[in-house]
């Protein structure tokens, strides 16, 4: 005998014993059994020594397939427990009687429509096969053409965002029949009438992908393919189809222990079963339904009355919540136990056990526990176990902080003292420790050209002064000069554009003059061209703890004056080199900061104000992995300048304009770059 037929066997006696009229005798009796089949309908005759009065109850099993009927004060006249049939998928028939009361087991090969009624003293009962027979616990997902031979063209597998595996199969054409069913922890599926390539016949491992589908196994099974998933844990699966390509999804589900069945979608999760019974008593189908679904029922006494239902592929939880609502019950689930009472009497006895609680933790005796300190402040962790919007302790606790030894007294009942120890154990822990290096980078690059001429003549004849012997005349000034013309370079410029710029320019000149020595013609030439580079590097680095704000800087402090009633004071401004920054530990191992960056420098001085101060500064909030380096701003500079400095007219001349005009062109980059590297310390810090 089977595991199943034992359950339902066991399920008729405990349902027969208890639905027995112990008072009454059996006043009718089964005495006749036939079977008969038409067409494609199977006919049970069941014929009874008196005429029943109503239709019996009924109820369905879907795995094994069972059709259950229950006679009440009626007697198994037989001779026998048992028929064999064989006719259609009717295998055979039981008959069993516990007191008063018989049930009759019809054992299917699938499951059937069935239909009764009452002729005389028969009852006939038709079986009318399923319209789609599939094996138990099967669901024919697609129906498919059997003349036409399909194909399975490719296998592939995805994690979904909420982390479902989604297994994803391509058919040859739309109309392959797919078979879905779920046998144990495994999932089974059937392409009918299908081949599949060797490539695909193979074991596939996804356990990487991190969902609950483990392995993936594809084989020819005759003139199918089947396909074999394993999940694991808490799971759930659908399945869809779009044009050639099939999905079956299979979701992982959060157990819930308020839950009888497990399960992430909305509405009821049990197995179905259908229940037909009139006038029954309630405490009866409850223990069907514990029963059926190996559930422990505790039933309260003041559990009465009967009701009438049927109820034809309904999911056993809303069959068990129907019947509750109906009779005005509720239920409290403790593992694999579920307490089925009166709402009120549920409520009263809650509330009781509540006000009993209560009055125990006032009248127990309070105890006083030492709790000694590592890593938190003891005066924090007693204003959080004290605080009066949400206290910890009881009315009759409290808490006293030893300073100087950073140990917590607590005086209070037992279980409170338990939830106190229980929080200092999550506070008083170690803080992780950050290290925050940041990299200030700053380049500049200038580039400046200049070209310049000086051009002048003189004649010596034009600077003798009437009535003098040696006066020179040089522009509008006199010089005074012994006897002999002027120098070369001494006479007068007429063209005076050299070339300005950084540093030292090249010069190069020529004189002409004749053989008297009294015409000179003087050229200089003048040139620059200058290029500079140069890169300042500052790296601050600070330690500190997790969200504890950090602050290093150096520099120069500048003095300044300020005039006010009390009369002249002398003030300070910094022009520093500083790093404040808060690090932030996240639980998946990265860092969130907030980053203030300054970068100050001494400019110019300012007449009677004293220095002003170049700064440069940075202040955001970034999230960074442990160990990156992240560029958390930047700055650039470019400056271009051409000019032209010329005599009018001359300085347009081809060529010879350049001996009457000044050319500079200059190109400064300035660039600032700020880099930040945070790396989580995972050793503690020691003294060596």
């Amino acid at each position: 005998m089977t595991t199943s037929l034992r359950k339902l066997f066991g399920l008729a006696f405990l349902v027969l014993g208890l639905l027995a009229d112990h008072t009454a005798l059996a006043q009718n009796a089964i005495d006749s059994l036939g079977v008969s089949q038409q067409g494609g309908l199977i006919i049970v005759r069941i014929g009874f020594k008196e005429a029943l009065s109503v239709a019996p109850g009924s109820f369905t099993v879907a795995n094994p397939a069972r059709i259950a009927f229950d006679f009440p004060n009626t007697a198994n006249g037989l001779g026998r427990n048992g028929q064999e049939v064989g006719e259609g998928d009717l295998r055979s028939m039981n008959i069993v009687q516990a007191g008063q009361r018989t049930r009759m087991v019809f054992n299917l090969r699938n499951m059937m429509q069935y239909d009764a009624k009452i002729e005389g003293r028969n009852l006939l009962v038709t079986l009318t096969p399923s319209a789609v027979p599939v094996a138990a616990g099967a669901a024919r997902f697609a129906e498919g053409r059997a003349d036409v031979r399909h194909a399975v063209k490719d296998i592939g597998f995805r994690r979904g965002r909420l982390g479902e595996g989604r297994v994803v199969v391509d058919l040859s054409d739309a109309g392959t029949g797919i078979d879905i069913r779920q046998q144990g922890q495994k999932i089974i599926i059937e392409f009918l009438k299908a081949g599949l390539p060797e490539n695909l016949r193979k074991r596939l491992d996804v356990i990487d992908f991190g969902t609950p589908v483990q392995t993936i196994s594809t084989f020819m099974q005759g003139d199918n393919v089947r396909m074999v998933i394993e999940p694991t844990g808490l799971w759930e699966h659908n399945a869809y189809q779009t044009d050639t390509q099939f999905v079956l999804e299979v979701k992982p589900v959060q157990y819930d222990p308020n839950k009888l069945v497990q399960g992430s979608r909305g509405g009821y999760q049990g197995d179905k079963l259908s229940l037909n019974f009139q006038a029954v008593e309630v405490r009866s189908v409850l223990n069907v339904i514990a029963d059926f679904t190996d559930l422990n029922i505790i039933t309260s006494d003041s559990v009465q009355g009967s009701l009438t239902l049927r109820l034809k592929d309904v999911p056993w939880d809303q069959a068990l919540d129907l019947i509750l609502q109906t009779r005005g019950l509720d239920m409290r689930k403790n593992g694999n136990v579920v307490w089925i009472a009166p709402r009120d009497e549920l409520a009263t006895k809650e509330k009781l056990a509540l006000e009993s609680q209560q009055q125990i933790n006032e009248l127990e005796a309070v105890r006083t526990e030492t709790f000694q300190l590592n890593y938190a402040k003891a005066v924090d962790v007693a204003k959080l176990v004290t605080d009066d919007k949400q206290r910890i302790l009881s009315k009759r606790g409290s808490a006293v902080v030893d300073v100087r030894t950073n140990q917590l007294f607590v005086q209070d009942v037992s279980s409170r003292l338990e939830d106190v120890r229980k929080l200092i154990a999550k506070l008083d822990v170690s803080v992780r420790q950050v290290l925050i290096e940041a990299r200030i980078v700053e380049a500049n690059d200038r580039f400046a050209k200049s070209l310049g001429a000086r051009l002048g003549m003189s004649d010596a004849s034009m600077y003798k002064v009437p009535g003098g012997s040696g006066n020179f005349r040089v522009g509008s000034t006199i010089d005074t000069v012994t006897g002999t013309p002027p120098a070369p370079g001494a006479s007068p410029l007429n063209v005076n554009l050299p070339s300005s710029g950084v540093g030292t320019a090249g010069v190069f000149s020529v004189s002409l003059f004749n053989g008297a020595m009294t015409r000179f013609l003087n050229l200089e030439i003048s040139a620059l061209e200058s290029d500079n580079k140069g890169k300042v590097i500052s790296s601050p680095r600070v330690l500190t703890a997790n969200n504890i704000e950090a602050l290093i800087e150096a520099g120069t402090e500048l003095p300044y004056q300020t005039v006010s009633n009390t009369g002249t004071q002398t003030q300070f401004r910094k022009a520093t080199l500083a790093l404040k920054v808060k690090p932030q530990i996240t639980p998946d191992g990265n860092i969130i900061m907030t980053i203030d960056v300054n970068r100050d420098s001494v400019g110019t001085v300012v007449t009677g104000a004293g220095f002003s101060i170049d700064t440069k500064h940075v202040k955001t909030e970034v999230l960074v992995e442990n160990g990156g380096t992240v560029v958390i701003g930047g700055i650039y500079t470019q400056d271009v300048r051409n000019s032209v400095t010329r005599v009018p007219v001359f300085g347009d001349l081809p060529l010879i304009g350049n001996l009457f005009r000044n050319t500079l062109r200059s190109d400064d980059r300035n660039e600032l770059l700020v880099f930040i590297t945070p790396r989580i310390v995972q050793d503690q810090v020691g003294q060596r």
